[in-house]
């Protein structure tokens, strides 16, 4: 397999915004890895790809690892802009300013590793439907069962070429 970074973020604080916390454990236990326990851990790296990381939201520091891999998948939460409840969709590289002061988009993430490091990953994002944003460390019911799915999916996606 080529070099390959499944970069998950969100909020495990905010209920369903940690989604991709759950989705990059039971993938790594799919892996036949020892996933980490809690999220300050972080993923070890792995002898063999695909490499994981979590972090809370995306930073123009990740520019650079994203220049590392050829191919990356992003995991997010999304809260209904999406047709479906797990939609996986390329990522252009494209610049997206913000609103925000402190959003980076996987779009932008992969348009500043292009221009800066050189990058060329090819890139997919995985959003998976959020349906409550309490503070609790548990994913709603209707989101939680959207995490197999969304590990088959991405399982799915490793066994391509893109």
């Amino acid at each position: 397999m080529v070099p390959t970074l499944i970069l998950g973020y969100g909020n495990v604080d905010r209920q369903d915004d940690g989604v991709a916390w759950h989705v990059m454990v039971d993938l790594e236990n799919r892996l036949g890895r020892p996933g980490p326990f809690n999220p300050e851990d972080g993923f070890p790296l792995a002898d063999t790809p695909p490499d994981l990381i979590f972090v809370l939201q995306l930073t123009p520091e990740l520019a650079e690892t994203v220049a590392q891999y050829q191919r990356v998948c992003f995991i997010d939460a999304h809260t209904g802009n999406f047709k479906s409840p797990i939609e996986l969709s390329k990522v252009t590289n494209e610049f997206q300013a913000s609103p925000l002061t402190h959003h980076l988009t996987p779009s932008s993430c992969l348009a500043m590793s292009q221009t800066l490091f050189h990058g060329e990953a090819f890139a997919v994002l995985l959003s998976i439907q959020g349906y409550e944003f309490g503070f609790s460390h548990d994913l709603s019911q209707q989101t939680s069962k959207l995490v197999q799915p969304a590990v088959d999916m991405i399982w799915r996606w490793l066994q391509t070429n893109n």
